[in-house]
């Protein structure tokens, strides 16, 4: 396969030559004997590498399963997802690895299988499999209730590190959730409850530990500048979600309990900043924290209502757009949604098109923008807390040099762990 006149992140017009799973050659004026795609006036990136996703098998296939999650991925030009461990069972030993990594086998994109901690994990056996990370480590409950105290993160952190395995980490303090705001009703009162400051004390805490224990850890869904800074100083590493980038508090009386979350929404300003933050290079990488759950879970009152959103598909579509109105690079988009993401987790020949990589790629038409309606979305939960707003889509998407999407089409492909 040969991609002709390409526009790649950095500018340049070049040729890409696909041989088998790898990129062969990117150049000019390159033949091929295979399908040659007329890429003049579009953009070749790099697949997104989503650091972060709950596909929810197994235990809640009514909200995702291992297959529309992963056609939302791929339509959305994420070509690798790790998939987060609080599902039921939580994947927090062997057993719970094995019965996760067999529903994974139905993915259409490739994808690494992380591991959580609770207390009945079984670190050494879980430590032995492949997993894409340990994480995310939760600081406070979420999702799954898998929140541990300080003790069992530091034995995590150090039986990580030790494994060589990467660590992330979901950073709240639940002693510093504001109980005075219980008895609102409104949808302001989750991001009233959890606050700012529970963000930015426990993200100190979780690097203050890390770097005690000469280990590094990457901070899951970092939704305030000052969660940033404090990541940056101690050395460690951080994402961004699009729900905090392009949401606030603001958009709550809209989005209801559409838009609880945890961490949760914040200010506009803060908001605001985390966008400048990101194009500024101050932020690693995006990664979506898709987490979906039916509208009539959702359409319960704020504290009853679950935790999350669906983002796996517009993510790439969002900072397209931002692209194109000129206020991101694409150069920006690739290391934030590619090339940072595999040095952090280790993904070689991932996250860049370059002669030798893999060729998971994405081509999109800079100017076709269109408005994200949930109806046309592929998780199965149908909906997205972005209904409106623009984004631009890919026409193709490639995993390991086989077109598994195009033009509204999916392929038969099966993905596979990365770490295996």
């Amino acid at each position: 396969m040969l991609f002709r006149d390409a526009t790649l992140a950095d500018g340049r017009v070049r040729d890409v030559r696909i041989d088998g799973e790898s990129i062969v050659d990117v150049g000019t004026g390159l033949d091929d004997d295979g399908e040659t795609i007329d890429a003049d006036g579009k953009r070749l990136l790099p697949g997104m590498i989503d650091a972060h996703v709950h596909f929810r098998q197994p235990g809640f296939p009514h909200k995702e399963t291992w297959l529309t999650g992963s056609k939302s991925a791929a339509a959305g030009g994420v070509t690798t997802v790790f998939d987060q461990p609080n599902t039921e069972p939580p994947t927090v030993d062997a057993a719970g690895y094995e019965r996760k990594a067999e529903l994974a086998s139905a993915s259409l994109v490739d994808y690494a299988i992380n591991g959580g901690v609770t207390d009945d994990w079984a670190p050494e056996e879980l430590l032995e499999k492949p997993i894409g990370a340990l994480g995310e480590v939760f600081l406070a409950d979420s999702t799954g209730e898998m929140g541990i105290g300080t003790g069992r993160y530091e034995e995590a952190v150090k039986r990580a590190h030790d494994a060589g395995v990467p660590i992330t980490v979901h950073a709240e303090d639940a002693a510093l959730f504001d109980e005075s705001v219980i008895d609102r009703t409104d949808p302001d009162a989750w991001s009233a409850y959890r606050t700012a400051a529970a963000e930015i004390e426990a993200i100190r805490h979780a690097c203050r530990v890390a770097a005690d224990l000469g280990a590094r850890v990457h901070i899951a869904h970092t939704s305030t500048p000052e969660g940033v800074e404090a990541t940056s100083e101690a050395g460690m590493t951080c994402e961004v979600t699009p729900h905090h980038l392009f949401l606030s508090r603001a958009d709550l009386e809209e989005l209801g309990t559409f838009g609880r979350m945890n961490p949760p929404l914040r200010s506009e300003d803060r908001r605001e900043s985390m966008l400048r933050l990101l194009a500024d290079g101050d932020i690693d990488i995006v990664a979506t924290d898709h987490a979906p759950h039916t509208r009539t879970e959702k359409d319960a009152g704020i504290w009853d209502a679950p935790s999350g959103v669906p983002g796996v598909e517009t993510a790439l579509p969002l900072l397209l757009e931002e692209a194109r109105n000129g206020r991101l690079g694409y150069d920006r988009i690739r290391d934030v949604t590619a090339a940072n993401v595999a040095d952090i987790f280790g993904l070689e020949h991932g996250g860049r098109i370059e002669a030798g990589n893999r060729a998971d790629l994405v081509l999109v038409d800079p100017d076709a923008s269109v408005p994200i309606r949930g109806e046309d979305l592929h998780s199965k939960c149908e909906w997205t807390p972005f209904e409106g707003r623009r984004g631009v889509f890919p026409e193709l998407t490639t995993v390991r040099g086989c077109v598994v999407f195009r033009d509204g089409e999916f392929a038969d492909v099966a993905g596979r762990n990365v770490r295996r």
